[in-house]
């Protein structure tokens, strides 16, 4: 597999302080220097070769990102394993707590989802091979390196994953606007639960729509009837993190 490309402050500092393995950092020679010396600091703590360099080559390097000064090679993201993320919240003595991503395509959305995940204190997330967002270094900057620390895994078929949950004790709960039960109403979020949010437009398949044990909504009071992916993602997270709190 080819090397990988981060950029920006936070992608990075989390990609050194996680371990993840980094061939080289590059610097913008006119960086400003509070937002380059943490990253200095902690690439020679981990050995890692730093080069200054003219920001056009930044600029040329990771054309699409706002990458303030600082680049880095990284090694390829590490998928994990449905059952490592299972096998986690066991070792923590806690419910599992998953987020199930149904061809979420735009990679702003995965980023910030990853990045609330981390946040809620979300065992995982799991993504499809196929007609899926997948992670990249957009995902890694939009998700402030909380990417680094929440384990994804990436699946063939999810309807058969769901199933796989099912037989591991995670209640399945999907978003879906036009269900009949709002989250607040719902007690299965306070247990083992995946949740499932469904693709920007089109929200979830027919047939995760179909395995999915409970379908909620979030209540609406305003004119447009829809929230983007990840903000209705957070505000389900938040609900799971809250009971979860509660429960103590």
């Amino acid at each position: 597999m080819q090397d990988e490309y981060i950029a920006g402050k936070h992608s990075l500092l989390e990609a050194i302080r996680s371990g993840r393995t980094i061939n080289k950092i590059w610097i913008a020679e006119n960086a400003s220097k509070h937002l380059t010396q943490p990253i200095v600091a902690e690439a020679k703590k981990h050995g890692v070769v730093i080069q200054y360099v003219d920001k056009r080559k930044l600029d040329q390097m990771v054309p699409d990102m706002q990458h303030q000064g600082v680049a880095a090679q990284v090694a390829p993201f590490a998928y994990a394993e449905v059952e490592d993320i299972l096998a986690a919240a066991q070792q923590k003595g806690e419910d599992p707590f998953l987020i199930v991503l149904d061809e979420i395509e735009d990679p702003h959305n995965l980023g910030s989802i990853l990045r609330t995940a981390d946040c809620t204190g979300a065992h995982g997330v799991i993504i499809p091979k196929r007609r899926s967002a997948q992670v990249t270094a957009t995902v890694s900057k939009t998700s402030a390196g909380a990417v680094e620390y929440v384990p994804v895994a990436r699946v063939t078929n999810l309807a058969s994953t769901i199933d796989q949950l099912k037989e591991a004790g995670v209640w399945v709960v999907g978003t879906d606007v036009r269900a009949s039960e709002e989250i607040y109403d719902n007690s299965v979020l306070s247990g083992p639960v995946a949740i499932v949010i469904g693709n920007e437009n089109t929200g979830m398949g027919r047939l995760v729509r179909e395995k999915c044990d409970v379908l909620v909504k979030l209540p609406m009071a305003g004119h447009i009837n829809s929230l983007n992916a990840s903000v209705a993602a957070g505000v389900v997270m938040y609900e799971v993190l809250r009971r979860r709190q509660a429960k103590g």
